[in-house]
């Protein structure tokens, strides 16, 4: 008998043990919000040297957090980059380097999308007991395979497709004359908001209802007594440019009516981030909270971005294409006014935040990534022997950068390669090639390198790509990787 008591006794203390070390564990796993952008230029927030657009919310963050100087996406287009965040991956490696076109496919066969055998960090956080929440816009598959409710996310609000139209009662008004009309192909900027799966009644400019959802989610988590993840994905200020009069009036002193609407949608996003940060405080949740803000590539030259000192625009591997402004702010752990001059790739939050959550990564899962919180909080270099990739696949030839170090080697248009400090020369306006080609060469070699793991595009961005590499003309890596002529060609001189 006492024997079986002291077991019970036993038993009982490691109950309660087990409970208070996971409600322990609850407690001190950060909630993760990402905020993302869309085509937001390099210059175009306060933190990042903004000089005509105002960013207040935004900047405030910044300044109470680290300020990454050199960060990458892995792909200057939206729907790689966003597929590189989610699955861990450079596209190239699951088949997903090509921008995904317009496709409002129901069928399940529809097979444009990313790979289902690619685990998302949403379902490997959602696992580790986190409310996850997709919100605005997805670009990863229309299918219901693909679907967020599919890939990880306990919630989602927001738009399947590539882009939308932000006045609901403008763009309704399409849709239902369009539906009326019998037309089987509308475009997908004017589709309802969807909530879940299910159409959803939005009256609000859409990047103000996305930060609402984003504050409705805070709060259901905080109810639940969940840590969260919430990746909230801004359509603005990507193209159609469309913004609220009332933003459009704090920028009249703007000239340029493009740049003056873009100047109004980012400072749409950041009132609505002020509102989020509102609603983590009310809910006792901000000290505890990493926001991570970027945006998924460069911005648009030709739609009112400005990517200054960069040199490139959204769609090129200059820097201008693929190196964007982001902040990490987590008053628990980063100190304020933090700068972050090393490089790193968004593809390091999938290790970031799986670590952070303690969440268990599925066997054999590949990651390019790395964890970099200890090197953010520390100030030392994750990427120090490692180098920082980009590819875009042009109509016959590739687009190439990439970093290690204060280095990057650039192949932009078919032109020959250039190399450059761009530590020193952050313009990429002085060509070292010529003057180092030993170091040309060796960071040529090893990007050859990592083009040997690509697999062939899963889909293509035109009949015309799609017929270069049925042809075998595409990927064209040989003539890519050709350095020996270029090197020694007057251009480097």
């Amino acid at each position: 008998m006492i024997t079986h008591f002291n077991h019970f006794k036993l038993f009982l203390f490691a109950t309660v043990l087990s409970v208070t070390t996971i409600g322990l564990a609850q407690e001190t796993r950060p909630n993760i919000l990402v905020v993302l952008c869309d085509d937001l230029g390099y210059a175009d927030v306060g933190f990042n040297g903004s000089t005509d657009i105002i960013t207040p919310e935004l900047d405030k963050l910044a300044k109470n957090g680290s300020i990454f100087t050199s960060a990458y996406v892995a792909h200057p287009f939206c729907g790689p980059s966003r597929s590189a965040i989610m699955t861990g991956r450079y596209p190239h490696l699951t088949g997903t380097a090509y921008n995904l076109f317009h496709n409002s496919s129901e069928n399940d066969n529809d097979n444009m999308g990313i790979p289902v055998e690619e685990t998302y960090m949403a379902k490997v956080l959602q696992k580790a007991g986190y409310y996850t929440s997709a919100i605005g816009k997805w670009h990863l598959g229309s299918a219901p395979k693909f679907h967020p409710n599919k890939r990880g996310f306990d919630n989602f609000y927001g738009f399947l497709g590539g882009g939308h139209d932000y006045f609901p009662h403008e763009y309704n008004k399409t849709y239902d004359a369009q539906m009326q009309s019998g037309n089987k192909n509308i475009r997908d900027y004017v589709f309802p908001m969807e909530h879940n799966g299910k159409p959803a009644n939005e009256t609000e400019y859409i990047t103000d209802g996305f930060s609402r959802e984003a504050s409705n989610d805070i709060r259901i988590a905080a109810k639940k007594k969940q840590p969260f993840f919430i990746y909230l994905a801004y359509n603005a200020p990507h193209v159609p440019l469309q913004a609220k009069n009332e933003d459009m009036a704090k920028f009249a002193n703007i000239e340029d009516k493009d740049r003056r609407t873009y100047a109004a949608m980012v400072y749409a996003v950041d009132r609505g981030v002020g509102k989020i940060v509102e609603t983590l405080k009310e809910t006792n949740q901000l000290d505890n909270t990493l926001i991570v803000f970027l945006s998924d590539n460069g911005g648009n030259f030709d739609h009112g971005a400005n990517n200054y000192p960069l040199k490139g625009t959204k769609g090129d591997t200059w820097e201008g294409g693929y190196r964007v402004p982001m902040f990490f702010h987590w008053p628990k752990k980063i100190k304020k006014e933090q700068r972050f001059d090393f490089p790193v790739s968004s593809l390091d939050f999938y290790p970031t935040f799986t670590n952070l959550a303690k969440a268990k990564l599925p066997e054999g899962k590949k990651l390019d990534g790395k964890n970099i919180m200890d090197d953010v909080l520390q100030n030392t270099e994750p990427y120090k022997d490692d180098l920082i990739y980009s590819l875009r696949y042009r109509e016959g030839y590739n687009d190439v950068g990439a970093r290690l170090g204060d280095w990057k080697i650039t192949r932009m248009g078919n032109e020959p390669w250039s190399l450059h400090n761009i530590t020193k020369d952050i313009g990429e306006k002085k060509n070292l090639a010529g003057r180092y080609p030993e170091r040309l060469k060796e960071m040529i070699a090893r990007t050859e390198e990592w083009t040997k793991s690509f697999v062939k595009p899963l889909w293509y961005y035109s009949v015309k790509d799609k017929e270069l590499w049925e042809s075998g003309q595409m990927p064209n890596y040989e003539a890519t990787f050709e350095v020996d002529k270029l090197v020694d060609s007057p251009y480097h001189k």
